[in-house]
């Protein structure tokens, strides 16, 4: 066993001296010894692994060690054998005193697991002390007047031993005058007595010296004398008597000082100095120390003078001396017992044997926290002790049968998660009047398990992405929160690996904070939507994980310029000739210029206006329609051949345009016709080539809006009833705009209707029109706006 400090060892032997003859959960054997006192230091007890049964392989691992009774550690263990020896001396009469048989209880502590084992030593007495008068010389004074047979009480020996080696017996040398005899006297044991056996004669002999000799009953025997000097004197021949043999009284231990207790009474048959008596208190054994009492000199009233302690004696042999004033004084002892009986004075004692401060909240219930043992110094239902702990709290306290001891167990299951440490206090209270308790407080930290897996903030998460993004840059990102604590808690992101095409390949996420970066520029042209699966593991053991959708919308920026489909010239640049008869009226259609931007909503819609024009009398051009008509008839004096230069420019913030060229020739009537049946069929080839280009790539763009109509859910545009009629009128606006495209083609119209935008390029859903409706934001919204017929 490691040497350790006197002060915790002496705690150790604290706690085990209080939970002495306790039975708690982990005891379960006693074994008992017999030994010596005086015995030299490491002389061998026993061996109380052996005895216990104990593995003796397992002894260091179970960290073996003894806890004793007493306040000085008188008896170690070996830890790595089991040895139990001699620590320190071991002395009887100091433990002990007149108990009989001595014993002292020492606690067997082993762990892993946790148990307690109770061993008694039994002490046995050796002829260590020799019987000891109190004093060396002792004076008699006996009246010459004292008759044959007078009995005179001398103040016997004391021997520390027990049993034969007490005091025996006593002897007196050889004289003429006197005489032995001894009688028992309860606590007192033999008291030796003087027996006058022969008239005395001051005259003749004025002193005997006499030689008491106190023997015990040891092997070789030991002995102590008394020197008593026997002085006759004359006259004062009656010493005073009690009334009584032994007084007994009991008083509680909180009586206050000066508490009368009894008066003594004595009588003296002498008359006189002779007869008047006066009390005072001798010191018990050895004369050490005086009793916590007083006498009065003069009526014999015995009173309390020093504070009682019923926990240090329960029971005082008070000796009080009455001796007359004679010129030789005569004295006897009245002996009194003075019982003290106990108060609750004293509140319970808490001492925690063995802890376990840190506990995994998936420990079931009825896992051992701690051991503990409960004292109560006082004695009866003063002395007995009930614990608790408070209810709303998962823990219980079981205790042993006898309920000096308690086991602190858990009652339910924890969770750290709730709360992380507990705070307990134990409450002792004895069953006292009044009650008496005393509290601890244990700290007991709930250690986290992986029980929790990563939460998302939001399940799914919907972001919005505007095109034309730099790459490389983050542009979103998800947030996971996890209960736990510690590593528990520790979240890393990852994109899922699900099967088919990868967001992996233009997607990356920072695996510590969730941020999401896009490794290429989206656009809205070629990808609208697109949707992945973020997965958040904690870094538990197992791990724990959870994953979430990501729609990712991705908004349109104004980065198409107008694109001219009619006029185009062989070479491919926005030029056209028109021919028309010079005998039109006003109103005709000379020709219709058609545009398609890539773009949605306002950034795809097209105005149209006349930048050049040689007669701005002539022509007129629809700024919605793109439709060129004239103004006028044709006269003579009109030129044969007109430039007009048309602007095509989108309605974005900043705006994108082109520009084409159409150039009319005003011809003869009979020109014009041949001229246009050629290019009646020339036209009717072209529109049959544009039609087919576009429908293709309508339709290309018709998927990815489908995708994206499946996606969000509810979204609709409101699409035109009336085909014929060039203007369509709004049946719903409210300041959103469909994504469209619409083109015509020879006499035929097509449009594509898209998820309803906001004008200010946010996705809006919930509509339910069906009409594509794009409103000139430079009138007013009461008016009604026509669509356009192109591309």
């Amino acid at each position: 066993m490691a040497t350790r400090g006197l002060k915790g060892r002496w705690l150790d032997a604290w706690i085990s001296f209080c939970l002495a003859l306790t039975h708690v959960e982990g005891i379960s054997a006693q074994i008992r010894y017999a030994v010596q006192e005086e015995l030299k230091l490491g002389t061998v007890v026993g061996n109380v692994a052996r005895d216990l049964g104990l593995d003796l392989g397992r002894l260091t691992e179970r960290n073996l060690r003894v806890v004793s009774g007493t306040k000085q550690d008188l008896f170690k263990v070996n830890p790595t054998d089991g040895l139990l020896s001699v620590n320190q001396r071991v002395d009887r009469e100091e433990l002990c005193a007149k108990t009989v048989p001595c014993v002292t209880n020492l606690k067997a502590v082993v762990e892993n697991p946790l148990e307690m084992h109770q061993v008694i030593v039994e002490i046995l007495d050796v002829n260590d002390n020799w019987p000891k008068f109190p004093e060396e010389n002792y004076t008699l004074e006996v009246l010459e007047s004292a008759i044959v047979g007078s009995r005179f009480q001398i103040e016997g020996a004391h021997d520390l031993d027990v049993g034969l080696n007490s005091l025996q017996s006593y002897k007196l040398n050889h004289n003429q005058y006197f005489r032995l005899e001894t009688e028992e006297f309860g606590d007192e044991g033999k008291v030796p007595f003087l027996i006058l056996q022969r008239s005395l004669d001051r005259e003749h002999t004025a002193r005997h010296w006499l030689l008491l000799t106190a023997a015990d009953g040891g092997k070789p025997s030991k002995s102590g004398a008394l020197n008593i000097t026997v002085i006759v004197s004359d006259i004062n021949d009656n010493p005073p008597v009690c009334d009584k043999q032994k007084y007994t009284i009991t008083i509680q231990e909180n009586a206050a000082i000066g508490t009368f207790l009894l008066t003594v009474n004595a009588s003296d048959p002498d008359e006189g100095m002779n007869s008047e008596i006066e009390y005072s208190l001798r010191s018990k054994l050895r004369g050490l120390s005086s009793e916590p009492f007083d006498v009065n000199s003069r009526t014999g009233r015995l009173t309390v003078k020093g504070g009682l302690d019923y926990e240090e004696k329960q029971v005082y042999e008070v000796k009080v001396l009455a001796a007359d004033k004679g010129a030789v004084s005569l004295s006897t002892h009245c002996n009194v017992v003075v019982r003290v009986e106990d108060v609750n004075d004293n509140p319970p004692e808490i001492d925690i044997t063995s802890l376990s401060s840190r506990i995994p909240e998936d420990a079931p219930p009825g896992t051992v926290v701690a051991l503990m043992g409960v004292t109560d110094l006082d004695s009866g239902v003063n002395g007995q002790v009930v614990c608790s702990v408070p209810g709303h709290l998962p823990f219980d306290l079981k205790p042993s049968p006898d309920g000096q001891s308690y086991s602190l167990v858990t009652k339910d299951f924890l969770d750290k998660e709730a709360t992380h440490v507990y705070d307990i206090t134990i409450t002792a209270k004895d069953l006292g009047k009044p009650t008496l308790s005393s509290t601890k407080l244990i700290q007991v930290d709930v250690l986290d398990v992986n029980d929790n897996s990563p939460l998302f903030s939001e399940n799914p998460y919907t972001f919005y992405v505007l095109e034309n993004n730099k790459a490389g840059m983050s542009i979103f990102s998800v947030s996971a929160a996890d209960a736990d604590g510690g590593e528990n808690a520790a979240v890393t992101y990852s994109l899922s690996r699900s099967p088919g095409p990868t967001v992996t390949s233009f997607l990356n996420i920072n695996e510590a904070n969730g941020t999401i970066s896009a490794l290429k520029s989206f656009d809205f042209e070629t990808l609208k939507t697109f949707q992945f699966q973020v997965v958040a593991t904690d870094s538990g053991t197992p791990s724990l994980s959870s994953n979430v959708t990501v729609n990712v919308f991705i908004l349109d920026q104004n980065d198409n310029a107008p694109v001219i489909l009619y006029p185009v010239s062989s070479n491919g640049s926005a030029e056209g000739v028109e021919e028309i008869p010079r005998n039109v009226n006003a109103g005709h259609l000379v020709t219709k210029v058609r545009a398609y931007d890539a773009d949605i909503g306002y950034n795809g819609w097209l105005l149209f206006s006349l930048q050049e024009v040689t007669d701005h009398s002539l022509f007129a051009l629809d700024r919605y329609t793109g439709q060129i008509r004239t103004l006028r008839s044709f006269t003579e004096t009109d030129e044969a051949e007109h430039k007009l230069l048309i602007l095509v420019k989108d309605n974005g913030n900043v705006s994108l345009s082109a520009t084409a060229t159409v150039i009319v020739k005003v011809v003869e009537p009979k020109e014009a016709f041949a001229a246009s049946d050629v290019k009646s069929a020339a036209k009717d080839d072209e529109g049959n080539d544009v039609t087919f280009y576009l429908i293709i790539t309508l339709g290309s763009v018709s998927v990815l809006f489908l995708i994206s109509i499946i996606v969000l859910i509810a979204m609709q545009c409101s699409k035109s009833t009336d085909y014929t009629s060039k203007y369509l009128q709004e049946t719903n606006y409210d300041g959103t705009l469909c994504h469209s495209i619409q083109y015509r083609s020879g006499d035929k119209r097509y449009m594509l209707v898209g998820p309803r935008m906001s004008i200010g390029s946010t996705i809006v859903p919930g509509s339910h029109a069906n009409t594509l409706v794009l409103p000139d934001r430079r009138r007013t919204s009461e008016e009604a706006l026509p669509i356009s017929d192109h591309i």
